[in-house]
């Protein structure tokens, strides 16, 4: 496990408190093998951290962009905050080598776990925040999800160009909810694409459709791999 320190540089943050950003990179699975406290994981953090970075997308896109509604804005804000460039962010600073894991969810691979290490990025803006206020953390977020992010066509439905390369050989890209997690007030979904009944992507999102875009983007990554 790589010291913690180095992670501090990264998010260009040091805490005052460290045994906050211990706790935000300390997943369920080690707390319960190691028979932690109940709260002695992120799972808290990473609440405080997704309603700061709500608010931070929600003024940053509020300003950039004064003449778009309401409706397009909280759409923008999803795919802002959403799984997938959380990810981005999480690996962008190297935070999946500086997880604490159960054995079980190593040997899974929860390591590369969008899901997983997307939640552990939102606990670092939670510990943030209480370490330092909402100055520091509005400019964590700043600096490594949303200015990086705008740089990017980041609103884009991925699940259009994946279907015009089937398209070609007249094949139809199904997307099915294959799993659920969570409880009923911060649901996860899991959704497959299939085509010809072959997975051919998965995903994991807090609704349905930014599930099926992650799942359509894991397709889009396998083929670019494939071909590449």
């Amino acid at each position: 496990m790589k010291n913690l320190h180095e992670l501090e540089k990264a998010c260009g943050y040091v805490f005052r408190d460290p045994s906050l950003l211990t706790m935000a990179v300390t997943h369920t699975s080690y707390a319960n093998e190691h028979r932690r406290n109940k709260t002695e994981h992120n799972e808290r953090l990473e609440y405080l951290g997704d309603a700061i970075l709500d608010l931070v997308a929600a003024e940053y896109l509020y300003r950039k962009y004064p003449e778009k509604q309401e409706g397009e804005l909280s759409k923008m804000r999803a795919s802002m905050v959403s799984e997938q460039p959380l990810a981005k962010c999480a690996r962008d600073i190297g935070l999946p080598s500086y997880l604490f894991l159960g054995k079980g969810e190593e040997m899974m691979g929860g390591r590369e776990k969008d899901s997983i290490i997307s939640d552990a990025t939102e606990a670092v803006i939670g510990a943030i925040y209480l370490d330092g206020g909402f100055d520091e953390a509005r400019r964590f977020v700043m600096k490594h999800v949303l200015l990086d992010l705008d740089k990017e066509d980041l609103f884009t439905d991925v699940r259009t160009p994946l279907q015009e390369i089937f398209q070609d050989r007249q094949k139809q890209v199904l997307y099915h909810v294959t799993g659920e997690s969570g409880p009923d007030h911060d649901k996860r979904f899991e959704v497959t694409a299939y085509v010809d009944g072959q997975k051919i992507g998965s995903g994991w999102g807090r609704t349905k459709k930014a599930a099926a875009q992650s799942a359509a983007q894991d397709a889009m990554n396998r083929i670019g791999r494939k071909n590449g």
